[in-house]
This record gives structure tokens, sequence and C-alpha cells, in this order.
């Protein structure tokens, strides 16, 4: 509800986009242990991961990299197999609103580098923004939906020599065919597989910044909601061995959920799980009589 009260007061938002923590990172591997291995260290993970949350907001809000903001805000989850990620929900000033497909390609790259022109580039792409594979080159992959047989993110998407807006939707990137491809993980992906990026915010963090620019998109409360949605949950019962013990399965199913030992330790920590800038005042409201 805090967050849709930015929306009625600034506006749609203009930019959305996610951090992963990567585990490789320099800060991480330079204060392991020899015998240490980066699963056992979630005090380490946690601390790191914060510090880069700390570093991309002041790029966002004092160095305005994407222009002055408005508002903001973004939430942090933790994967099933530990690994903390950041969603970002970012409305910019009236001013610096993105409204052509001109000021998208500004900001968002869905291609491959040139290897020689930008090699550091190049490498980053690689190692970070390449999604899957899955489809026909993978049809076990986690990412395909089992009633359809489809990538539920809806790769590999299609060439498209400009940018153009969607209907109702995330842009269309420009993804040219220029039949240049890259081995990734035993198969030969091209620019249908890029993950959309910010060649800056990839330079500087080193992880899978997925970035999109969300201003025309019409189901506004829908990625509010994504991103608010919380813990995910499980519902399991314990029964026992003998047959014979009737059983209550209403009584007996209980909902609980998975805390990895990284997500244990950032609560321990207390660090911050979300985060809203401006910040929303709840106001009290009398009623005469009442």
């Amino acid at each position: 509800m805090d967050a849709i009260a930015l929306e009625q007061r600034f506006g749609k938002p203009d930019i959305f986009f996610t951090m992963t923590c990567n585990p490789s990172w320099p800060e991480i591997k330079e204060n392991l242990l020899s015998i240490d291995e980066t699963q056992n260290r979630p005090d380490l993970i946690s601390g790191v991961f914060l510090a880069k949350l700390e570093e991309l907001k002041k790029d966002i809000v004092k160095t305005q990299i994407f222009g002055k903001v408005a508002t903001f805000m973004y939430t942090v989850e933790f994967q099933k197999r530990g690994l903390p990620h950041a969603h970002f929900l970012i409305i910019l000033d009236e001013k610096y609103k993105l409204l052509t497909p001109e000021a998208y390609d500004h900001f968002v790259y869905a291609e491959i580098p040139d290897e020689k022109e930008n090699p550091t580039l190049y490498s980053l792409v690689i190692d970070h923004m390449m999604h899957g594979p899955c489809g026909e080159l993978n049809p076990t992959n986690s990412f395909m939906k089992k009633k359809t047989g489809q990538c539920k993110f809806k790769y590999p998407k299609e060439f498209a020599e400009q940018t153009t807006k969607g209907k109702n939707s995330y842009p269309i990137y420009r993804r040219r065919n220029t039949g240049k491809k890259v081995k990734i993980r035993g198969h030969l992906l091209d620019n249908a597989w890029v993950v959309p990026y910010n060649p800056y915010l990839l330079y500087k963090f080193n992880c899978h910044i997925n970035i999109e620019i969300c201003s025309d998109i019409k189901v506004v409360k829908y990625i509010y909601k994504y991103i608010c949605k919380g813990h995910d949950k499980i519902a399991f019962h314990i029964y026992a061995n003998d047959t014979n013990v009737e059983i209550d399965e209403i009584k007996e199913y209980q909902s609980a959920r998975w805390v990895s030992p990284l997500e244990a330790t950032w609560r321990i920590f207390a660090f911050p799980i979300s985060e809203m800038f401006s910040n929303v005042y709840h106001l009290q409201l009398h009623l005469d009589g009442q």
C-alpha cells in the first residue's frame, strides 16, 4: 500500500531491475581462508552484498546515473540455494522520464558486445547476462513451463533491428541478427538469449543485473505486487508409519518456509529487507461522532 501511494504521488515507475549476489566477488574470495568455501560464510556474503547494495543506492540517488530520482523502493529476497537478490523500482523526476525508444537505448542493451572493441564488457555479458539455455536446447531447464513447454521468461527473444515500445508491456529491445554466437553451457547462443543489461552497472558490480524500462506497462500494481510478495511458503504434513492410525489431514498439514543460512544471518544482523525513498506517512482519520 505504501508503494502504491508513491506511484499515485509521483507517477508510474520508469526502471525495474534486479541485482543478484555474485559469490565470486573479490571482496568475498579475498577474505576466505584456504580451507573455507563460500557457502560456509553466510556472514561474509551478507555483509558484502549489503555494502554493494548501499553503493548501488548511492549511484542511483546521489550520482544520478539514470537522472534525477523522484522516489524509489527496493526489497531483498533470497533464492532457495541462499544467494540474495534485490528488486529495485525507480520513479524518475518528470524532466528525466524515459519516453522514447532512443531514451531506452541510452540505458539498456540486449546484444553481445564486440569482443575486440570491448573485451571486458564482452566477458561480463558472457559470464552474467546470457539466459538459459532452455526451450528446445534444454527442455528440462527449471525455467520451462510444464504445461506449455515454453520458457516462462519467453526466451529466446525475437530479433529486432531497433528498439520499439511494447504493447502494454516491456519495450522490445534492439537485438540484431548479427550471426555472432558464444558457447554457453555447451550450446551456441546469440543475441536472442541476452538478458537486458546496463553497461555501467555491469562494469561496476560484476554480477547479474537485469534491467527493464517499465514506463509503458499498464498493469503497474502487478510490478509492486511482484517485489512485495514476500517469501515462498509450502504446505506439508507429518504422518506415522502405522497405517492403522486415522489421520486428520486438515489438522496434520502445516504451513512453513525454507530459511537459508544466509537469510538467517541477514535477519540476525538486522540488515534491511526493504526500503523506500521518500517516506510514506499514515494519517489518522477521525470521523465526527465516532
